[in-house]
C-alpha cells in the first residue's frame, strides 16, 4: 500500500470552464452539505434546537413576505439585467453553466438545497450570534464570484440583508427560506429558457 505524502499535493487556480458538468454539481451539493453540517453545529452549539427552528409555522403568512421580497428582488435583477452592461454583473459564468441546461426540476431541487442550507446557517444560526447586517456582510464575502463587481455584491448584501429582516419580523426561517427559493429557482428557470437574441 502506497503512502499519501500530502507535500505532494498541489493545488491549482481553475475556471468554470475547466470544471465538468457532474464535478460542478458535486461542488454545489458537497458546499450545501457542508454549510447544513456547520449550520446544524452552530446551532447546537447557541443551544437553540435546530428541530423548533425548523418547525414549520400554523398559518402562511410567512409566504406572503417571502414571496414579497422575492418579486421585489426579481423586479431589480432583471431591470439590472436590462439596463447595465453585462460586463458590470459577470459572475464568470457560474450561473450559466448551473441553470442553462438543467431540467426544470432538477432547478427546483437546486434552489431548494440551497435556500434550506443556507439559510439554516446564516439567518438561524450566524444572524442569532451578530445581527442581520454582519451576517449580510458575510454572506455577501461567501458569495465570491460576485465580489469583483460593485453591482452584484450589493445586490447580494441587500438580498441578506431583506431576508434577515424577514426572518426577524415573522420570527420563523421558513420565511427568508421561501423568498430564497423563489428567487433562486425563477433567476434558474429564467436563465434556462431565455431566448439568446
Amino acid at each position: 500500500m502506497r503512502k499519501f505524502d500530502i507535500r505532494k499535493l498541489k493545488l491549482r487556480k481553475v475556471t468554470i470552464d475547466q470544471i465538468n458538468d457532474r464535478l460542478l454539481l458535486i461542488n454545489l451539493y458537497m458546499t450545501q452539505a457542508l454549510t447544513f453540517i456547520i449550520g446544524i453545529v452552530w446551532i447546537l452549539f447557541q443551544r437553540q434546537n435546530p428541530i423548533l427552528l425548523l418547525q414549520f409555522p400554523k398559518t402562511l403568512n410567512f409566504l406572503y413576505w417571502g414571496a414579497g421580497l422575492a418579486a421585489v428582488v426579481i423586479v431589480v435583477d432583471l431591470l439590472i439585467s436590462r439596463w447595465v452592461p453585462e460586463e458590470a454583473t459577470d459572475d464568470g459564468g457560474v450561473n450559466e453553466r448551473l441553470f442553462r441546461n438543467r431540467p426544470w426540476w432538477h432547478i427546483l431541487v437546486l434552489s431548494f438545497v440551497v435556500s434550506v442550507c443556507e439559510e439554516l446557517l446564516f439567518r438561524g444560526a450566524i444572524q442569532h450570534a451578530f445581527g442581520a447586517y454582519w451576517t449580510s456582510i458575510l454572506f455577501a464575502a461567501i458569495h465570491v464570484r460576485y465580489l469583483k463587481h460593485w453591482i452584484p455584491t450589493g445586490l447580494v448584501f441587500s438580498i441578506s440583508f431583506g431576508l434577515g429582516w424577514i426572518y426577524d419580523f415573522t420570527g420563523t426561517l421558513w420565511a427568508p427560506i421561501a423568498a430564497h427559493f423563489i428567487i433562486d429557482a425563477v433567476m434558474g428557470l429564467i436563465i434556462r429558457y431565455r431566448r439568446e437574441s
